[in-house]
């Protein structure tokens, strides 16, 4: 297989969206909204790199493979924040945009939430919603970790990022995943279909039993942009996944855009968090 590691790190990919998808507060009113859909205005060719190739491997086949290996959790158990501090093994030292680790950058957001007087599952919700990048530590490449996620098992929208490149993926002249619908009945329901596998998909299973549905939407579809942000896939998604989505574009900005250079330091904030992982989680976690 091809090089698996063309970003220098995995925040150069949500770089990437924040230039897709710049903060609303900071966009000249005289500015069209397409050109924030550029994506070939400075883009570093490690990004495209990386889009080629979760475009090209990302297949139905490929996504229930995954499932199957990984979503048996029987790579580690410890607790939450040992987890942490596995993740933030995942910072690059090469990487000139950030020098914050992910546990700060999971702090920023989570203390946005809570400063806004959301419910404390919600702040939970941002504390651990890039948790599932501790993929890339059990062997995974970077294009099966991060990217915006989308179905599969049926035609590749021409919204989502790069679509030229899914012309390499087996999938794309399938007999039935090529189709509109491919394999499902038209708006079944999301909970019917495939998305491609990454961090979202795993850490939604990891936590299927702990949290609010509202949480568990916000978790597993934060990377699916071709549908939050382009409703691409509305004739796949129910009644029930437009009023669910509500919840999921409420977060996403605090995913986004939650970047407070003065924030806490964990000691300060270690108290409240400590108490919140104990309301709503086991004491240790399968990874």
């Amino acid at each position: 297989m091809e090089n698996n590691t063309p970003l220098a790190s995995l925040d150069e990919w949500e770089m990437d969206i924040l230039k897709r998808y710049p903060d609303p507060s900071n966009i000249a009113n005289e500015k069209a909204v397409e050109a924030f859909r550029d994506y070939e205005a400075e883009t570093r060719d490690t990004v495209k790199e990386f889009y080629r190739l979760n475009h090209q491997y990302q297949s139905y086949d490929f996504v229930i493979d995954k499932k199957n290996e990984f979503l048996q959790f029987n790579k580690k158990e410890m607790p939450i924040w040992n987890a942490f501090d596995f993740l933030n093994e995942l910072v690059d030292d090469s990487d000139p945009d950030t020098d914050l680790d992910q546990m700060q950058h999971l702090l920023q957001t989570s203390e946005a939430i809570r400063n806004d007087g959301h419910p404390d599952w919600m702040v939970l919700v941002g504390l651990i919603h890039d948790m599932g990048k501790v993929l890339c530590l059990f062997g995974e490449p970077q294009w099966s970790v991060v990217g915006d996620t989308f179905p599969v098992g049926c035609a590749y929208s021409d919204k989502i990022v790069y679509p030229e490149f899914f012309k390499s993926n087996p999938d794309y002249n399938h007999e039935i995943y090529s189709q509109k619908y491919g394999v499902y009945a038209p708006n079944c329901g999301l909970k019917n279909v495939q998305l491609s596998w990454g961090h979202d998909e795993y850490v939604y299973h990891m936590m299927k039993d702990h949290l609010p549905e509202e949480g568990l939407y916000m978790l597993r579809y934060h990377s699916f942009y071709s549908q939050h942000r382009e409703s691409a896939y509305d004739h796949l998604m129910d009644d029930h996944d437009h009023e669910m989505f509500k919840w999921v574009k409420l977060f996403n900005p605090y995913d986004l855009y939650s970047k407070n250079p003065n924030q806490k330091s964990w000691e300060e904030l270690q108290p409240y968090y400590k108490a919140l992982v104990k309301k709503y989680l086991p004491e240790t976690l399968k990874f």
